[in-house]
C-alpha cells in the first residue's frame, strides 16, 4: 500500500517523462527541484514537497546536490487533489517519510509500520498547500517567450525587448491571461520569485538571490516576494 524510493543526485540532473499507477508524493529532503507537468511546474526548495496524482505524466529536474524521498500511494488511500500541488512537510512528517524509507515498503501485517503508515496518510492529508506552482501558457508564441524568460530570469530586458517576432505584446498578454490566469508581467514576477527559491536552498544571500531573480533593490524583492508568497525569502533560505 506504501512504498518508499529515495534517491541522491550530485549534479542537475533531469528525468525523462513518466507517470505512475500509484500516487506520488515527491519531497526534497535536501536541494531544491522542480517538477514539471505539462500545463505547469512547481519549485521544490527542501523540506517541501510536490503531490502528483496516478497517471500524471512529470518529469523532475534535480538542481546540483539533491536528496530526494518519493513516497508510493496506492490510488484512494490518502485523499490530497486530483491534481498536482506543492506542500509544506512539517518536522514530524519529515520525520515519519525519513522512518518510512528506512523500510522501503510498509506492510500493514506488521503492528509498527501499520501505525506508522496510519501516521504518514493523517499528516499527508493535513499538510497546508505551499503557492509554488507557475502555471505555463499553451499557445506556441506565449509559450516561446516564457521559455525564453525562464532561460535567464535575471534578463532585465523589458517585455518589448524579449517578445521577439510572431505575436503582438497584446496578443501575448490575452494568451497568457487566458491561459495562466495571470498578466504578462505578473507571470514574470512570479517565475522570478520561484527561481530565487533554487538559490536561496543553495545558501546564498537574500541580496544574491535577489540579483539572479533581476532586482537590483533587495527591499523591492523581499516586498515582491512576500505578495507572491506570504512571507519572506529567509523562510526558504538554507544556512550554508
Amino acid at each position: 500500500m506504501v512504498r518508499t524510493s529515495p534517491v541522491r543526485f550530485t549534479v542537475d540532473h533531469r528525468g525523462p517523462a513518466h507517470a505512475h499507477a500509484w500516487d506520488q508524493l515527491t519531497f526534497a529532503a535536501e536541494g531544491a527541484m522542480t517538477v514539471h507537468t505539462d500545463g505547469a511546474s512547481w519549485i521544490v526548495p527542501p523540506h517541501r514537497a510536490v503531490w502528483v496524482p496516478a497517471g500524471t505524466v512529470h518529469t523532475e529536474d534535480h538542481h546540483g546536490e539533491v536528496a530526494v524521498r518519493h513516497v508510493y500511494l496506492a490510488p484512494g488511500l490518502v485523499t490530497v487533489g486530483a491534481t498536482c500541488r506543492a506542500l509544506n512537510v512539517a518536522p514530524l512528517l519529515r520525520e515519519v517519510i525519513v522512518q518510512a524509507c528506512r523500510h522501503g515498503a510498509l506492510d500493514r501485517r506488521v503492528p509498527v509500520q501499520r501505525n506508522l503508515t496510519a501516521v504518514l496518510l493523517d499528516l499527508i492529508a493535513a499538510a497546508p498547500v505551499e503557492p509554488l506552482h507557475l502555471p505555463m501558457p499553451r499557445d506556441p508564441r506565449a509559450a516561446r517567450l516564457a521559455a525564453r524568460m525562464l532561460a535567464d530570469p535575471s534578463d532585465d530586458a523589458t517585455i518589448a525587448a524579449l517578445r521577439g517576432a510572431g505575436a503582438s505584446r497584446r496578443t501575448l498578454e490575452r494568451c497568457f491571461l487566458a491561459e495562466t490566469t495571470l498578466s504578462l508581467g505578473a507571470w514574470r514576477r512570479r517565475m522570478r520569485i520561484l527561481h530565487s527559491l533554487r538559490t536561496l536552498a543553495a545558501g546564498a544571500s537574500v541580496t544574491d538571490a535577489a540579483l539572479a531573480a533581476g532586482y537590483t533593490s533587495t527591499s523591492a524583492f523581499i516586498a515582491v516576494f512576500r505578495r507572491e508568497l506570504g512571507t519572506t525569502p529567509g523562510r526558504y533560505r538554507v544556512s550554508p
